[in-house]
């Protein structure tokens, strides 16, 4: 079989093909892959024309980003069915915040359903690398391997495909410098870094919603009811506390995640940190099994009720956003809106999110709930965890959050 090198091309074999990238990893050096969508003069036709982790699908889901795990990322492309006016798909690599050059890795591997392709990296200095471009040309998709680096990483090569890199404002002369907020990328990475790769698709989600410079409180509400056993035994609870963690070291002063656990009643565990998070559901109180909450059916009025009263002893205004997990069975309705209605005049969110469950009873209906002061309640469903990307679940847990806190802050609910 021929493998393309820089300069040489080929057809592709089909024009609905997985594009697959394989670099062999660096200890502590993470790389980025993009696909950005490009008009006839090489540039994007808006910012939706970046396909990348923190937006994983363009061109009306005809290229997305399928994820990346141990230096080997994937693409899938729909040639044939992408708009008349991309006519060419560039495919590009970028050192995260430059912290080596490409010529520390193994010459880098392209599987295009078939079709190879190597990128040397002998001598590249560079941090950022287009790889290869697939073109069209009399009707007919072809790749081009090129190898072609830029210098300073993402923002140069994407200003070079069009997409607009915002520069952070300078500061005003007479104004002195307020204090810099650490990342959450390098919160998690001090004590955490297996959470490294989520908390940087949090900070695209946060970025996206506008909510980087916002102060909360996090709560997690875990059903416990037998019908829970199976996502508990498989680990599913624990992977979702650990997309969790990020949100609560992000938004908590305290960077601390209040955890509930319920089942016929309500149980407090400890505050999950960066320090305790990982074997939290096996090891807590002596583990999820032993948990003192009751006979294994759910009663969540009992658990609604212990959230409303923690926060509202308190006093505080700061807003408190609680993610409530359940696999359904829902069946004290009425209680239910109650409290919700209860809940509405006071600085908590809830966003309820249904796991491989179903009768998920009022909790579905929440956002058409009359009587309230603001709404105050969101709600999902996904069949399992590993049905829905990382990105695409914070995007879905912060959907509602930013529409609350404009409302509660116009209500004065909030600060």
């Amino acid at each position: 079989m021929t493998v393309l090198t820089p300069g040489a091309n080929a057809s592709v074999p089909s024009q609905q093909l997985s594009a697959i990238i394989t670099l062999q990893p660096v200890s502590g050096v993470d790389v980025d892959v993009s696909a950005f969508l490009l008009k006839a003069d090489g540039k994007v036709r808006s910012d939706e024309d970046m396909c990348f982790y923190g937006q994983p699908s363009s061109g009306a889901g005809k290229v997305s980003f399928v994820g990346s795990h141990n230096g080997r990322s994937e693409f899938r492309l729909d040639l044939a069915g992408l708009d008349a006016s991309i006519e060419k798909i560039a495919l590009t690599a970028t050192i995260h915040e430059n912290k080596t050059r490409f010529a520390s890795f193994k010459d880098i591997e392209l599987d295009l359903g078939g079709l190879k392709a190597t990128v040397p990296t002998a001598g590249k200095t560079e941090t950022a690398l287009i790889l290869g471009e697939f073109y069209r040309r009399n009707g007919e998709w072809k790749f081009r391997c090129l190898g072609q680096g830029f210098e300073g990483g993402l923002a140069p090569l994407a200003t070079n495909f069009g997409v607009v890199v915002e520069e952070p404002a300078a500061p005003a002369p007479a104004a002195p410098p307020a204090p810099a907020r650490i990342s959450l990328e390098k919160k998690v990475e001090a004590k955490a870094p297996q959470l490294v790769s989520l908390a940087k698709k949090v900070q695209v989600t946060l970025e996206k919603k506008k909510l980087t410079d916002v102060v909360a409180q996090v709560a997690l509400v875990l059903d416990a009811s037998g019908s829970m056993n199976g996502q508990y035994t498989k680990g599913r609870v624990q992977e979702l506390l650990n997309r969790v963690v990020p949100l609560a070291v992000h938004f908590d002063k305290n960077e601390e995640l209040e955890c509930w656990a319920f089942a016929e009643k309500p149980q407090q565990l400890s505050s999950v940190t960066l320090d305790n998070f990982n074997g939290f559901i096996d090891r807590d109180s002596r583990g999820w099994r032993s948990w003192d909450v009751g006979s294994r059916y759910n009663e969540e009025p009992a658990v609604i009720r212990k959230v409303i009263d923690f926060y509202k002893k308190s006093g505080d205004r700061t807003p408190v956003y609680v993610l409530f997990i359940s696999d359904g069975g829902v069946h004290k309705n009425a209680e239910i809106t109650k409290l919700m209605k209860e809940a509405a005049s006071l600085p908590i969110f809830w966003q309820f999110v249904g796991i491989d469950g179903r009768s998920y009873g009022i909790l579905e209906k929440l956002d058409t709930m009359t009587g309230r002061v603001v709404d105050n309640c969101g709600f999902f469903a996904i069949d399992d965890l590993h049905s829905v990307t990382e990105e695409a679940l914070y995007d879905r847990l912060m959907e509602e959050f930013p529409l609350w806190l404009k409302a509660a802050r116009a209500a004065g609910i909030i600060d």
